[in-house]
């Protein structure tokens, strides 16, 4: 199983469990997301905690050597539309969703966590939308969520950098919520939040979903997942993806 559902004390965590490829998302993954989305609103929960397994990696984005098979913009599209569709289901869940950023989150790894609504990121832990690199945009939502999270400036910059960033510069930039060392740090965060009733919580992101729905979020991500498509079928994007795969046999 590419990942885990678990339930304690109306904490629901997905864990993403591919370790041994710097948990990226395959479509394993991505029913997952999809199934966490529906249990978060069938469940009766105060948080959704999104983490991965092991110290390396949060999500190193699409799994690169299953999703560079989609060559054109009509291959391409269904993949990003799931995964946007998905994230927003995320993004709009009735509780306050919180990443553990537990190690490198770069890509579509950056993307799952911006589309939360707080991130906990682990001082080692690098992030950063790379897409540029590839010569592509963000196409799961994210970046569209990052105009949300943080200033323009800062939002655009980040886009337009294409590198990871540390988390020292993630939370100057105000990506990240704390930077935490260890358990206990995440359990002050948690506890923090648990002083306040749930019925407290739902009303503020009932507050926040409407803000969204009447800017029309939805409608600027699918904008999103469209260029994000077209620029997918670009011979440069392909080049690009072959040279990085290439350099990471060696």
């Amino acid at each position: 199983m590419a990942y885990t559902i678990e339930n304690h004390d109306g904490i629901l965590t997905f864990t993403i469990d591919r370790p041994h490829i710097r948990n990226a998302v395959n479509e394993q993954v991505m029913v997952g997301l999809e199934e966490l989305a529906v249990r978060a609103r069938e469940q009766d929960i105060r948080f959704v905690i999104i983490t991965a397994t092991g110290e390396q990696a949060f999500c190193s984005g699409g799994d690169l050597s299953v999703f560079h098979e989609l060559k054109t913009e009509q291959q391409a599209w269904p993949m990003l539309n799931r995964m946007g569709e998905a994230l927003y289901r995320i993004k709009t869940i009735p509780v306050p969703v919180i990443a553990l950023i537990n190690g490198m989150a770069v890509g579509g790894g950056c993307e799952i966590a911006t589309a939360c609504d707080y991130r906990l990121v682990k001082s080692h832990a690098k992030c950063g939308f790379i897409q540029g690199t590839l010569a592509i945009t963000s196409g799961w939502g994210g970046g569209t969520y990052l105009f949300e999270t943080i200033k323009h400036d800062a939002a655009l910059k980040m886009l337009a950098d294409s590198r990871a960033y540390s988390s020292a510069e993630l939370l100057d930039n105000g990506w990240a919520t704390a930077i935490v060392e260890d358990d206990l740090d995440i359990d002050r965060f948690l506890a923090s939040m648990n002083r306040i009733l749930p019925s407290v919580h739902r009303a503020y992101k009932a507050m926040a979903i409407r803000k969204w729905q009447e800017t029309n979020l939805k409608q600027r991500v699918d904008q999103e997942i469209e260029e994000c498509a077209r620029l997918w079928a670009q011979d440069e994007h392909h080049q690009a993806v072959d040279r990085f795969l290439n350099k990471s046999k060696k």
